[in-house]
């Protein structure tokens, strides 16, 4: 079968897949051409001799390197994020609305990237021999305090949301969570249609700023009955402690990334002409090994997820005997979102967190 003859859901995934592997290549051929071409150098030299005060150098040469790549990525980035999305009708954002959203992701990543960088300079210069343990340990507080901050801090930069107005089925929602021993603060209708036609529902937040986030365009499209369940899917993950193992797998592959940097930084810092670590012009080299390392581990990260996922599509089932309308909703998800209902092994592996669509509707039909 050619490609045109291929349903928009088909083509669209294929795409996706496609622009995914061409931005990781891009990434790591501009990491390294940065690195080993001596542009780094030179940036970080140049910085140095420009600046009055040495502890500008980092937030300049970072952002500096942040500007280059996103001058260098926009138009891959613009057909991913923008083009593709209005070529399936999926994205209801015009040009300038979604300039600002990628100028305010930008500022957040670099924000972010500022604080985590600069933690670990900071831990590497004063635990020269266990900065690996004691940094990775750092990061994973700060990821915690993160998603704590995110309903709060970041979301509303994005989107407005609001307690949901049917009360009737903000009241089911809040029983369905009573009954699966979920404490959350309260549901709330976002306004993702502003956007994107997607649907979509989170549960978000730790502690005290744990919240459900319901999409409008979701509300407004799916019965009650499809909205519980999916909820009823979100809470599981909490009921089978999923969170709790996520974090303890995240954590395990930062511990893990941290030690192969330590252990053959030094190799592949003399490769490209570097002294240390702690040199800033390194930077691309550490950042070479994320987006690697990441790439490795993703099949294992995914399997994880998965295997997580059809145990909460299980859970939710049973508690809300509602298999017909988690069909239906899986159903009305798919064609909404054009989602790849079944796919190839391979893809699947990679791409995939979640079960593919016909996979999760087969497991509820004999459940």
């Amino acid at each position: 079968m050619s490609f045109k003859d291929l349903t928009p859901a088909k083509k669209y995934s294929i795409i996706k897949y496609t622009l995914v592997l061409v931005d990781i290549g891009y990434t790591l051929l501009l990491l390294c051409s940065f690195a080993g071409l001596g542009l780094s150098k030179f940036l970080y030299n140049y910085t140095l001799k420009a600046l009055p005060v040495n502890f500008l150098l980092l937030p300049v040469y970072l952002l500096t390197l942040f500007v280059i790549y996103g001058v260098l990525a926009f138009p891959l980035n613009f057909y991913r994020t923008f083009t593709l999305e209005h070529k399936f009708h999926l994205s209801t954002q015009n040009f300038m609305d979604w300039l600002q959203d990628q100028l305010k992701s930008g500022l957040i990543s670099f924000v972010i990237g500022l604080i985590l960088l600069a933690l670990f300079y900071l831990v590497l210069g004063n635990f020269p021999h266990h900065w690996w343990w004691v940094l990775s340990a750092v990061w994973i507080f700060f990821s915690l305090i993160l998603a704590k901050a995110l309903p709060i801090l970041i979301i509303p930069l994005f989107f407005k949301y609001k307690k949901l107005s049917d009360e009737a089925l903000r009241q089911r929602i809040l029983d369905l969570a009573f009954k699966l021993k979920v404490k959350i603060l309260d549901v709330f209708e976002i306004d993702l249609s502003k956007k994107t036609l997607k649907a979509n529902a989170a549960f978000v937040g730790l502690g005290n700023t744990r919240r459900v986030l319901l999409a409008d365009t979701l509300k407004d499209k799916y019965t009650h009955d499809e909205i519980a369940v999916i909820l009823a899917h979100e809470f599981a993950h909490y009921r089978l402690r999923h969170m709790l193992k996520l974090i303890l797998v995240n954590s395990a592959v930062t511990f893990m990334i941290f030690y192969l940097i330590f252990r053959t930084g030094p190799y592949y810092l003399q490769l490209f002409g570097f002294s240390s670590l702690s040199d800033i012009a390194a930077l691309p080299l550490v950042l070479i090994y994320f987006v690697v390392f990441g790439l490795i581990m993703q099949p294992f990260e995914n399997y994880i997820s998965r295997h997580f996922e059809r145990d909460a599509d299980r859970l939710a089932i049973k508690v809300t005997g509602l298999r017909d309308a988690f069909i239906s909703m899986m159903e009305k998800l798919a064609a909404q979102n054009l989602a790849d209902r079944r796919v190839h092994p391979v893809i699947k592996l990679f791409f995939f967190d979640h079960p593919p669509v016909d996979e999760r509707i087969e497991m509820a039909s004999k459940t």
